[in-house]
């Protein structure tokens, strides 16, 4: 197993495969806020059989992602996610990582409550290398605190 923390010397493509895998979840975040979210996306950062877990819902499957996250994010005027470098382990074929992320949604004006809600999480993930390179297999967000109120669902 190689890992991005203590490796063993001569352990340089660990660090590359690592830098790769944390790499996706970079690139997931940034793509929330610029809103470049289609299906080209979608195959550029997930497996088919993916499954990305919110705290308030869920989603299977890569066909479909890009608008399931279209919608949840249309509750807001704009977003801001800022993830920590990720600890990513690697084993063979599949890797896990973890980071951390802040994140802040500007709620739409007029509605109920604080102009923001912001959310820290501790995002949870794995990995498969693939044909086309490594692409995430899960993503899934456990809430460590929040400020504000998010939307009301309908």
């Amino acid at each position: 197993m190689t890992s991005n923390h203590l490796a063993a010397p001569g352990a340089a493509a660990g660090f590359v495969e690592a830098a790769v895998v944390g790499d996706l979840l970079g690139r997931y975040l940034i793509a929330l806020d610029d809103g470049e979210l289609d299906d080209a996306w979608a195959r550029s950062l997930f497996t088919e059989d993916a499954v990305v877990t919110f705290p308030m819902s869920a989603h299977t499957g890569r066909a479909g992602l890009a608008a399931w996250h279209q919608a949840s994010l249309a509750a807001f005027t704009r977003t801001q996610h800022l993830g920590s470098p990720p600890v990513v382990d690697i084993d063979g074929e599949r890797a896990v990582f973890r980071a951390h992320v802040l994140t802040t949604h500007v709620n739409h004006p007029g509605g109920q409550g604080p102009a923001l809600f912001r959310a820290g999480t501790l995002a949870f993930g794995e990995a498969r290398r693939t044909p086309d390179g490594w692409r995430m297999s899960a993503l899934s967000f456990r809430v460590l605190f929040t400020e504000g109120e998010p939307p009301r669902r309908a």
